[in-house]
């Protein structure tokens, strides 16, 4: 195994770690507290433990536990393998953090704030190759039934139907306006952690040392050189471009190097929307 493929495994492992325990602090401190209901496990529990009182890390996990005893059959153990450890750490944190007091008693600063931070913990959590489970896997049994149908569609009616519950349960429509609102500052939240980190930079150096740089580059760096003979137009002068992509942590020590060796290197930064290809992953 590479430095590099180590270095993955390690993010992978503390982003799956940190992931639900942000989902469950969402859920547990601003969810519950003001009953905001936006759909999914989560859900379901706010809404049995208001009106059962039963505690909402034991709903979350015999609700999880019952879809990935169905997903075993259905969907295979691979995914309920995955599922299962992230489901069972949401679970154990909801219950612990329900005991801590509320961030906020003020329903719109909790949907608020409680919908970002819990997308921000399902994101961490999906970009680790994880799940945590919930509406999750009942999407994916929905999509084995009705192949037909996109996932995002049948997650999103799973969710209507458990805020349309959660209406019939409390009889407050303030809540249920605020759980829709909710649910669509969480999926933003989700899709705007995956797609920042889909963007890279794309680096064009154009230099009179690229053999000596390029060297250099890949010497030093995880990242790939490609070298393209140029010809300046002003000055018909034969010169070489090196092309490169990266991420943007990257640049100020990227920069550095090529500087170092030819300080009249002419640098552009590109955004680059998505790169895939090796040392670079796309997160769905």
């Amino acid at each position: 195994m590479t430095s590099i493929s180590k270095k993955d495994n390690i993010k992978n492992t503390i982003l799956f770690l940190i992931g639900p325990i942000i989902t469950a602090f969402g859920i547990s401190v601003f969810y519950l507290p003001n009953k905001i209901v936006s759909g999914g496990v989560s859900g379901i529990s706010t809404v049995l433990y208001h009106l059962a009182k039963i505690p909402p890390g034991l709903s979350f996990a015999v609700i999880n536990g019952l879809f990935l005893l169905i997903s075993i059959r259905v969907i295979g153990r691979s995914f309920v393998l995955k599922t299962l450890v992230g489901a069972a750490l949401v679970s154990l944190f909801v219950q612990i953090f329900s005991s801590f007091p509320p961030m906020t008693n003020d329903v719109i600063l909790a949907s608020i704030f409680g919908s970002l931070i819990y997308g921000f913990g399902i994101g961490l959590t999906f970009l680790s190759g994880g799940s945590t489970g919930g509406t999750d896997i009942l999407g994916r049994l929905l999509q084995h039934f009705f192949p037909h149908m996109k996932i995002g569609k049948l997650l999103l009616l799973v969710d209507a139907i458990v805020i349309i519950s959660a209406l019939i349960a409390f009889r407050e429509i303030d809540l249920a306006l605020w759980g829709i609102v909710a649910l669509f500052l969480s999926t933003f939240a989700v899709d705007f952690l995956i797609q920042k980190l889909n963007i890279s930079k794309l680096a064009f150096v154009v230099t009179d040392k690229g053999l000596e740089v390029s060297k250099l580059l890949v010497s030093t760096s995880p990242r790939g050189v490609t070298i393209i003979d140029v010809t300046g137009a002003y000055t018909m002068e034969k010169k070489t471009t090196l092309m490169c992509a990266l991420k943007e942590n990257e640049i100020p020590e990227f920069q550095r190097k090529i500087l170092e060796i030819d300080s009249e290197a002419f640098i552009i930064f590109s955004e680059s929307q998505q790169i895939v290809g090796n040392g670079f992953h796309v997160y769905r």
